[in-house]
């Protein structure tokens, strides 16, 4: 019989499961606090739970790990890029990057990616599986027991296509902004999405509070069909509608991600066209100069197209940031890492 994996259970689940263990309900305060507020790997660091008890655990339920596989240092600004080993043939990637307000954590969802855009290395080697709830968070306690840190930011931008894994993903950020864990504020943490509508819909519904990103890279259908093939199950205007019931259900901004790729999204013209089409929308616009990838041949826009991007778009009132290229010495870019090793 297999073993539960306990890091994937809410505190009522987890209550539940050892009072069918016969143990005392002050037990589950005790277990849940060293999964989800220490973060051990192993029932044997729970030093105030007894011999038996601990064996008992064991054989009952199993811990999910990361092990740390390659870490990459950038010299130029700290950020740290991990390549995580799950199980033999399995590895999942994650960056840990510092701000001013102290560390953000980009995290993946899945074992590779079904939706294939062409400008991210994420879908290279193909779809594998979901990561469970517990294999996210073992992402953040690795990390963070490796560099020392205490991370106060989430986002779930690496490898995978968060809404693709729906239920794991609200699991995780349930487990993930619990009190009696790391208690990471759901405004701390960003979503990342290329579009996946109908879950863009429940997201809004249910009102979480944490930051929606999309990543856009066009502004129409047939630029956009070109890179991401989920434009051709949910075309710009079917999202763009989605987008405008979230930010209306919500009143939270989206975040618009354009990846500015030279000669093929980054004319006055995009930018108009772009302008036009989230005009008078709760949103801002992050262009990222795109990231050089060897199994593509695109090459980030030029600073002068970047300039005058932002320029089209201000003069019609959007406001519009310049991502902050971080990690640019190393493989910090969703999925190269993995790519490399696979």
């Amino acid at each position: 019989m297999s073993k539960i994996d306990i890091r994937s259970l809410d505190f009522e689940e987890l209550n539940e499961k050892l009072s069918g263990l016969s143990l005392p309900k002050y037990r589950t305060g005790q277990i849940y606090s060293w999964l989800y507020e220490k973060g051990v790997s192993s029932f044997d660091d729970m030093t105030n739970l007894s011999k038996d008890l601990r064996e008992k655990l064991t054989e009952v339920f199993e811990i999910k790990n990361c092990r740390i596989d390659t870490k990459q240092v950038s010299k130029l600004d700290g950020t740290v890029k991990y390549l995580f080993e799950l199980s033999e043939g399995e590895y999942v990637e994650c960056v840990v990057m510092k701000y001013k307000y102290g560390y953000s954590i980009c995290i993946s969802t899945q074992l590779g990616c079904k939706m294939g855009c062409k400008f991210c290395a994420s879908a290279i080697g193909g779809f594998k599986r979901n990561l469970t709830p517990s294999e996210m968070l073992s992402e953040i306690y690795t990390a963070s027991a490796d560099m020392g840190v205490k991370i106060s930011h989430i986002v779930l931008m690496g490898t995978g296509e968060p809404l693709d894994n729906y239920d794991n993903v609200l699991k995780f950020l349930s487990l993930v902004t619990d009190e009696k864990g790391l208690n990471i504020s759901m405004r701390h943490i960003s979503l990342s999405t290329c579009g996946v509508v109908p879950r863009i819909y429940e997201l809004a519904d249910k009102k979480l509070g944490l930051t929606l990103s999309v990543s856009l890279h066009a502004p129409n259908d047939v630029i956009r069909s070109q890179t991401m093939p989920v434009n051709d199950r949910w075309g710009i205007d079917e999202l763009i509608r989605a987008c405008k019931y979230y930010t209306q259900v919500t009143s939270r901004r989206i975040s618009f991600e354009y990846a500015m790729i030279d000669g093929f999204n980054d004319s006055s013209g995009n930018a108009e066209e772009l302008a036009s089409l989230l005009s008078g929308m709760l949103c801002h616009i992050n262009l990222i100069p795109v990231n050089n990838v060897r199994e593509n041949n695109y090459s980030k826009s030029k600073e002068k197209s970047i300039k005058n991007f932002i320029n089209i778009l201000e003069k019609h009132g959007l406001t519009v940031t310049v991502r902050r290229t971080l990690g640019s010495d190393i493989d910090a870019s969703c999925g190269q890492l993995r790519a490399k090793k696979l």
